[in-house]
């Protein structure tokens, strides 16, 4: 969504501030509200840690809320019915979007572990 995002694999909460320009208690709120597609890691410290998808998640509901005057409940609404379609979508095109997904996730466990062996 936005090329902005640097391309690491977690991000703190302050650099998630920085980055979408929602405040910190907000994105908590956000958590709270939209769980099941809005759900950051916790680091052993109780740190939160976004993913990419999450922060284009964030700005993505910016959007509806801030520019576009959705309600919470119209955002969470339109998001479900994006996640439908893409479903829908996902099984018209025999998977396909699945398998990029994976591979998406593999390349990330695969930098991340490089990480650690540093």
């Amino acid at each position: 969504m936005d090329t902005s995002i640097p391309d690491k694999l977690y991000f703190k909460i302050g650099e998630v501030v920085s980055l979408t320009g929602i405040k910190a208690h907000v994105l908590r709120y956000w958590e709270a509200e939209f769980g099941a597609d809005f759900r950051p890691v916790k680091s052993r410290g109780r740190q939160r840690l976004y993913r990419r998808q999450e922060i284009e998640l964030i700005l993505q509901l910016k959007d509806l809320l801030y520019r576009q005057g959705y309600t919470i409940a119209g955002a969470k609404k339109k998001l479900r019915s994006k996640a439908c379609d893409q479903d829908s979508a996902n099984e018209a095109s025999g998977g396909e979007p699945a398998l990029r997904l994976l591979q998406e996730l593999r390349s990330d466990l695969i930098r991340l572990r490089k990480t650690l062996d540093c």
